[in-house]
């Protein structure tokens, strides 16, 4: 058998995988198609920053075994050690900084037989919604070049999306596997904190907000990845109840009768684009066609200080790396400007005013925790508007050049020390997360969430929808998600430059 290119574009890695299994094609000629794919639409996409098709192509020559064996896969550069390769984070502040072994996730992808053929790009320390670090450059979506493929996850978005490979590494600290997933037409899963071990580098990230997984077209492949990577490992500070069965076979189960809660309203009080309330409202009717219970309403919490404390983690989260960048060589140079100034907002906060932000986060999960005793799931938009045209994440020039001299005369810090930034990171705390206020709240939280790609604007670009199980019910998730992939079928829909003309 000799794989065309288009039938390699619409077979998602389970498929993929089989036909590896039953000896129909070899992992060598799955390593051909994607090394092309690669070569063809990198250029245009910017979704990979780092070839590996030397250590792809010794692989193919072993022995491979396993749920994933021959499949074409990308991880992330950010947080998913290679070991030997520097992981940069989207800065190249990290270069000379070598991991001696691989990360759990990358090693159990490895086990489980899957052909690394690169890393995906990511913005600076995966730390915005869209993928532009000065570092690498924009990424691109397949559906329209001029629009974002969303971030921090967002070159392995990109690369799933128009056909790279099958499944791509992802990260989710604030919405960083749903938000591209939502902007490229993907299914996203966030596990639950604890589900897929972050180490052994570390042990947790972000205070236990961020999850790894993966992104992928259909359903049954996040199930099987989600097999392949959970379970703890010695030393995890989170360890987690274990499914009842294998993710694959729990997907495969009805979901019965479902008690599915849904707004579209900003938790932030901030604009939510017509069309992602349409995604919403298509959503809520499609599962009332389905049999389940659905009615507005949505989690009891304060939205703003929500986004207050996740900011507040952020800029410390921000301070402390940099710290061990600088302590390894890295110099202010290296760093974005953006990245430096969320430094000097972590360096002004005092330990004291950072613990009381995080203590608040049982606030919000119990809140949560209350909402899931009456509903099985919460719909929401994955993000406020359709994907942003590039030029609209670009920083002004007047407004950076006054940060930038705040930044350089230290008066920055000064101000935040003195508690005169109180008014301005409110503000900031709305302006950043405008175009993203639903997804922090299962980071904080810990719950599990997924985007499914339900909608299509009257442009035709994807807009994902969110649904927050409650902790620990990833299988929930994933057996509504089949049920919706079956009532509405996304996987066959592919961008125009997947396929060779």
């Amino acid at each position: 058998m000799v794989l065309r290119v288009d039938e390699y574009v619409r077979s998602d890695a389970t498929e993929l995988a089989r036909l590896v299994r039953i000896g129909e094609i070899a992992a060598t000629e799955l390593l051909e198609v994607a090394e092309a794919q690669l070569a063809r639409l990198n250029p245009m996409l910017n979704a990979v920053n780092r070839l590996m098709l030397v250590e792809a192509q010794a692989r193919v020559q072993q022995p491979l075994a396993g749920p994933l064996a021959g499949v074409p896969l990308l991880i992330k550069d950010a947080i998913q050690d290679y070991a030997g390769l520097s992981t940069s984070n989207g800065s190249h502040a990290f270069s000379r900084v070598v991991p001696k072994q691989h990360s759990t996730f990358v090693q159990r992808l490895l086990d489980a037989g899957a052909v690394i053929i690169g890393k995906s790009n990511t913005p600076e320390l995966a730390l915005k919604g869209v993928t532009d670090p000065k570092a690498f450059g924009v990424t691109r979506n397949p559906w329209d070049l001029s629009r974002t493929a969303g971030g921090s996850s967002g070159g392995s978005a990109a690369a799933v999306a128009a056909g790279i490979v099958p499944m791509a590494g992802a990260n989710d600290g604030g919405g960083s596997i749903r938000i591209p997933a939502a902007c490229c037409g993907l299914f996203g899963l966030r596990p639950s904190r604890g589900r897929v071990p972050p180490g052994p580098a570390v042990g947790e990230i972000w205070e236990g907000a961020s999850s790894d997984h993966v992104l992928t077209r259909s359903v049954r492949d996040s199930a099987l990845a989600l097999d392949v990577l959970s379970g703890p490992e010695q030393g995890d500070p989170f360890v987690i109840a274990p499914p009842a069965g294998t993710f694959v076979e729990m997907a495969a189960r009805e979901p019965g009768r479902l008690r599915v809660a849904f707004s579209a309203a900003s938790p932030l009080g901030t604009d939510v684009h017509p069309e992602a309330v349409k995604a919403v409202n298509h959503a809520a009717k499609l599962l009332s066609s389905l049999g389940h219970d659905v009615v507005e309403d949505r989690p009891k919490y304060d939205g703003l200080a929500l986004a207050r404390c996740y900011l507040e983690m952020y800029f410390g989260q921000v301070a402390a790396t940099l710290a061990d960048a600088r302590a390894a060589g890295a110099k202010s140079a290296d760093f974005e400007l953006a990245t430096l100034l969320l430094e000097a907002l972590g360096n002004a906060r005092n330990a004291g005013a950072y613990v009381r932000h995080h203590r608040r986060w049982n606030e919000f999960a119990r809140a949560l925790a209350e909402f899931h005793q009456r509903y099985d799931l919460f719909l929401a938009p994955t993000i406020a508007f359709p994907p942003v045209d590039h030029a609209a994440t670009v920083m002004p020039a007047a407004q950076r050049n006054v940060l930038a001299l705040l930044l350089n005369t230290g008066l920055l810090g000064v101000m935040a020390r003195l508690g005169l930034m109180e008014g301005a990171l409110a503000g900031l705390s709305r302006q950043n997360l405008t175009f993203t206020p639903f997804t922090q709240l299962a980071n904080l939280t810990g719950t599990p969430a997924m985007s499914v790609p339900l909608h299509r604007t009257v442009n035709g670009l994807p807009l994902g929808v969110q649904f927050i199980a409650a902790f620990g019910n990833e299988s929930l998730l994933l057996q509504l998600a089949t049920q919706l992939e079956s009532a509405q079928p996304w996987t066959e829909r592919l961008p125009a430059l997947a396929v060779p003309r």
